[in-house]
């Protein structure tokens, strides 16, 4: 059984690109359904769309995660190929990346960008990358060379499964973090990224989005490790408890008096502060637990990839081969 494709491309002011996108995927993966989702264009960007073959559609409310979230929701297939509309991206390897996907039998295949021009990647959103990469790694383990990448191709089950919450560029995280949170399977297979074509320009900025996207994995590891995220402010507490607190204690030991009223009442609240973080710490954690059982019943609940068969036509590799 050959699987349904739909090549997913969130779209907003892409005239100059969208066009040889929609005509790259429509060669690269004839049987695959190219999804063009325009988000409030002020340009030409949907008319390029459909003249090159693209069932287009529209999202209203502003922000990628925003498109993303109603194309997870709207379109049904077997896998998802999802990849931004700027041209940037290498649409000869989705056949690679879908093969590849499907022996492994995982979940998520990211495309590690791989870029020989020096004007593709700012290095800016390459240290950036690297810096959110290496959080994401700490705070959750993430085995990812390029946790950012907008290219990657998913199966039914991680998308039917996926509760998505994330407006904008967030979502490029988000999607990583359900993965690892369930327990997916997971690869890489590296891509060449090439620079953007003259008129298309990048609607990410280095330092807004970055912030954007810091908040939203301090906003995961609040959802999904409670624990984690309320020792934190149990340890900071106590500690400014205890270093405030020391000297007074210290004096009514050698004096049996506490001239420093105030300052005992104010270390005693931070530490009973301290330890009511770690009680809500503790108790989430429980909540959390339940809330992943019922996640992963519901990812579950769905075929996984290994059910398809490889197209024998295609072309085969390792999934770091690029």
């Amino acid at each position: 059984m050959s699987p349904r494709v739909a090549v997913l491309v969130p779209c907003y002011n892409e005239e100059a690109a969208i066009g040889k996108v929609v005509k790259d995927f429509r060669e690269a993966m004839p049987g695959a359904a190219v999804y063009v989702y325009d988000n409030n264009s002020r340009d030409q960007t949907m008319a390029r769309a459909r003249e090159a073959g693209a069932i287009v559609r529209s999202e209203l409310r502003q922000g990628k995660g925003n498109v993303v979230r109603r194309m997870f929701a709207d379109i049904e297939a077997d896998l998802y190929v999802l990849v931004d509309g700027d041209d940037t991206y290498d649409a000869d390897a989705s056949p690679r990346m879908v093969a590849s996907l499907i022996a492994a039998g995982a979940d998520v295949l990211t495309a590690r960008r791989i870029h020989t021009e020096a004007t593709a990647y700012r290095p800016g959103h390459v240290f950036g990358n690297r810096l959110l990469t290496g959080l994401a790694a700490t705070l959750f383990n993430v085995k990812l060379g390029d946790m950012l990448s907008g290219y990657r191709v998913f199966s039914r089950r991680f998308v039917k499964s996926f509760p998505l919450t994330a407006e904008g560029f967030g979502i490029e995280t988000e999607l990583t973090i359900h993965a690892v949170r369930l327990m997916m399977p997971m690869i890489e297979m590296d891509t060449r990224y090439k620079e953007r074509p003259v008129g298309s320009v990048s609607k990410l900025n280095t330092w807004r989005d970055g912030f954007r996207i810091l908040s939203t994995i301090g906003y995961l590891v609040r959802e999904e490790r409670p624990l984690v995220f309320f020792s934190f402010f149990f340890f900071a507490l106590a500690a400014v408890s205890l270093i405030i607190g020391t000297p007074v204690v210290t004096e009514y030991l050698n004096t049996g008096q506490v001239p420093r009223l105030p300052t005992a009442v104010l270390a005693m609240g931070l530490m009973l502060l301290a330890f009511l973080s770690l009680t809500c710490g503790l108790i989430l954690d429980t909540v959390t637990r339940g809330r992943w059982e019922l996640k992963r019943m519901s990812y579950l609940a769905f075929p996984g990839p290994l059910e398809f068969d490889l197209d024998r036509s295609a072309p085969h590799s390792h999934p770091d081969t690029p």
